[in-house]
């Protein structure tokens, strides 16, 4: 049987090949050259799940204008990316995860501002201000924000809360004396994991950016991330502080210092979950909900509030990631691209498949699949302070470097003026 397919196959491949012979071409049957194919580069850091998902919602950009998206997917984008430009190869659109990589190729020169082709009009009419100063040089937007995640989120178990008669804390006060309350019960309040292979040590700042714009407020924070003020500033050691009264308490987290350094972010959430639960707090972005098991329900098993303010009344900042787009070569294909990514339609499609949250001021909160996603998103929008991710926005050597480094020393116990003197001297002389 095999075999006779495989003579049959033979035949019509040879019949083909006959056929293509013999067979005029279309540019030799109508006397008119065939268009070439019009396409536009794209390079991102999303690989996998998430590149398929981002090919599902350009699709529709590919149908109605022809235009060909060329997606190439990088693991190590912040290092592909400065090569391919350095050496004259740059992609047409990139996608940046960090604003800080994106300002600096501005500044070089090196991008198109958005405003040769899309008027401050269109602009402000889909993005909040915020954001689009985060991706502005010299009052120049250049990137269109496309994704969002929401750091400042304490997961909780609201089936748990109600069994164990837990109330949401408004105050990081009440916070601590929540915590406390769940220790005098004979449980542990927090479930904490910052390992993350080689790049341990991100969850604790985060930690301690959220805590820099509760106590110490934005201007002092921006002074922070700018290098106007040192890493041996009182404000920052504070933020330190306060989050070694957590995360150095062996009463409020699970499996204590050691736990809080080996236990992988993505699997430290899972404990809220367990019968009976190993902890009843955790704070994480909202992205951490894809490593949710499977049988858990949003909304059921799982619910959010926003990492109080320190004082009743206070406003509440929110801390925030994103994935912004912006273009290198200036393209007719190019520029429909970016107008389709300026436009509601992909971000209302990313919105429908779960696990997303957008910037985008025209996609409607009745677009997400459900109301804990919903209410992440109203926080977004509604949100008085956003500020980036600090250590994305420092000179890597720094941000990515020191300030993660040093994280995971001051959890293993060394001195903290000394840690802190160590981040304060890698700063480069030039930043």
């Amino acid at each position: 049987m095999g075999k006779k397919v495989f003579l049959a196959t033979g035949s019509i491949l040879g019949l083909s090949l006959l056929l293509g012979a013999c067979t005029p071409t279309a540019e030799e049957s109508t006397g008119e050259r065939a268009e070439p194919t019009r396409t536009v580069t794209l390079l991102s850091p999303m690989t996998g799940e998430q590149k398929q998902q981002l090919e599902r919602v350009l699709a529709p950009f590919t149908e109605a204008t022809g235009i060909e998206v060329a997606y190439e997917g990088a693991n190590a984008f912040a290092t592909v990316l400065p090569v391919r430009v350095e050496s004259g190869d740059p992609p047409d659109v990139a996608m940046f995860p960090q604003p800080g990589l994106l300002q600096r190729f501005a500044q070089a020169g090196e991008l198109v501002p958005l405003d040769t082709f899309m008027s401050r009009t269109q602009l402000e009419k889909s993005y909040p201000r915020q954001w689009l100063e985060l991706g502005s040089v010299n009052d120049r937007a250049y990137g269109l924000w496309y994704s969002a995640s929401v750091k400042s989120l304490v997961w909780y178990n609201p089936q748990e809360f109600q069994r164990q008669g837990y109330s949401i804390p408004q105050t990081w006060s009440e916070m601590m004396q929540l915590s406390e309350q769940i220790v005098d019960d004979g449980k542990i309040p927090w479930c904490l994991g910052i390992d993350s292979g080689e790049t341990t040590g991100w969850v604790g700042t985060d930690w301690i950016e959220d805590i820099m714009l509760r106590t110490a407020g934005a201007r002092v924070y921006d002074q922070w991330v700018n290098h106007e003020i040192p890493f041996t500033h009182s404000a920052v050691k504070n933020a330190f502080e306060e989050f070694g009264e957590i995360a150095r308490n062996s009463e409020y987290v699970v499996g204590g210092v050691v736990g809080v350094l080996s236990t992988p972010y993505g699997d430290s959430v899972n404990g809220l979950f367990r019968q009976p639960p190993r902890c009843y707090l955790h704070r994480q972005g909202s992205f951490i909900e894809s490593f949710f098991p499977q049988d858990v329900t949003l909304g059921e098993d799982a619910d959010v509030f926003p990492l109080p303010p320190m004082s009743e009344g206070e406003d509440v900042p929110l801390l925030v990631a994103g994935d912004v787009f912006a273009m290198f070569n200036d393209t007719p294909e190019a520029r429909a691209l970016m107008q389709y990514l300026a436009s509601p339609k992909p971000h209302e499609a990313w919105a429908r498949l779960g696990g997303y949250l957008s910037p985008h001021r025209q996609v409607s909160l009745d677009t997400y699949p459900n109301e804990v996603t919903r209410r992440q998103a109203e926080l977004l929008m509604n949100a008085e302070t956003i500020r980036f991710d600090g250590s994305d926005l420092m000179p890597p050597s720094v941000g990515t470097g020191t300030f993660w480094s040093g994280v995971v020393n001051y959890l293993n116990g060394k001195e903290l003026d000394r840690v802190l003197q160590n981040i304060e001297d890698s700063w480069p002389e030039e930043s």
